[in-house]
């Protein structure tokens, strides 16, 4: 029996946004600010069954993200107080309300007091801005026209254009550089959440593995979809590999093993002490693929199962070898955790 080994196969450039993401699908954040617990379900078009998308509920003060698509349509529903048992509607009723995704981007439901939804994203919000630049620009130049009246001089007007002007780059300049400072924000608050959370995954040794999303078969293989994003995709495929071709890969591998890096953050890599495993690129004699050989076998599925999973058409010409990554683990004196383990 061969030894435990954990071969990862990488190619770079198989996942493209701009190439995976349907057009019809949405982002959707749900901000319940209505004081109560609420849940969220989506109604089923032929059938109007609810099928709930919460977890099972939003608590009050809470955010849901939701992944869907243009015109799918969802219910809010108030959830029964724990102590009184009752909601807050006439007569102890849950109140309800929906709302349907449109075809604009960055959609927010905002859930106020009273199970009242108010459905807000990036366009309408971008419209209502761009309309109180407008107006207060207006009002300026309103202001410079009436000032030219009163002292009885004929109206200039490029005067009040250069005023009109100057007043929509201001506030537009104004816009960009919160937006700037904004997404700068965000960017850095991302950076410091995956900090936090790799420390901790890591160090929780009983925290429970990540169940799939869904199963389904490929050439007979079980797959487990563990992350199905526009942007990222992470799959599991059981007994992916043969007996035959992971000793292949194992052999080929041994004598060009070197310690495995980690990306620096400005393009580069480095070693990492929480990193304790062996990585090495092995070449793929695409040559050898007519008589059989293992390692040339088992790239062509590699290149069969993302083509089956991604729109592309994804030749071997120009891509990189194949990377095996074999994981020793940490002794139990070992301070710092195998985060990669």
């Amino acid at each position: 029996m061969i030894r435990l080994l954990t071969t990862t196969i990488t190619l770079l450039l198989l996942f493209l946004r701009a190439s995976t993401e349907s057009p019809d699908a949405r982002s959707i954040q749900i901000l319940n600010e209505s004081g109560r617990r609420v849940d969220v379900s989506w109604i089923h078009p032929q059938t109007e069954e609810l099928v709930l998308q919460s977890t099972p509920d939003v608590l009050a003060g809470a955010s849901f993200s939701l992944n869907s698509f243009v015109s799918h349509s969802f219910l809010v529903r108030e959830m029964p107080g724990k102590k009184t048992g009752e909601c807050e509607g006439s007569e102890g009723e849950c109140r309800v309300d929906y709302f349907s995704v449109n075809e604009n981007h960055d959609q927010v439901i905002l859930i106020k007091e009273g199970i009242e939804v108010e459905h807000t994203d990036s366009k309408s919000i971008a419209v209502k801005s761009a309309n109180t630049l407008l107006d207060e620009c207006k009002s300026k130049a309103d202001r410079s026209l009436k000032n030219i009246d009163n002292t009885n001089n004929p109206v200039d007007p490029l005067h009040v254009l250069d005023t009109l002007t100057a007043c929509v780059q201001k506030g537009v300049a104004t816009e960009i550089e919160r937006a700037n400072e904004e997404i700068a924000f965000q960017a850095q608050v991302r950076k410091n959440m995956a900090t936090q959370l790799e420390n901790y995954t890591c160090a929780d040794e009983t925290l429970n593995t990540t169940e799939a999303k869904r199963t389904e078969t490929w050439r007979g293989r079980t797959v487990s979809v563990m992350i199905d994003r526009p942007a990222s995709k992470i799959h599991t495929v059981e007994n992916f590999l043969t007996e035959d071709e992971c000793k292949a890969v194992e052999e080929a591998a041994r004598p060009i093993l070197h310690d495995a890096t980690v990306a620096d953050g400005s393009g580069g890599s480095h070693k990492s002490d929480s990193r304790k495993a062996k990585q090495a690129g092995i070449k793929v004699h695409w040559d050898k693929e007519a008589d059989g050989d293992l390692i040339a076998r088992l790239s062509r599925r590699v290149y069969d199962y993302v083509n089956h999973v991604l729109p592309f058409d994804i030749m071997e010409d120009g891509q990189e070898d194949l990377m095996s990554i074999q994981y020793f683990g940490r002794g139990p004196e070992d301070e710092k955790p195998d985060r990669y383990m």
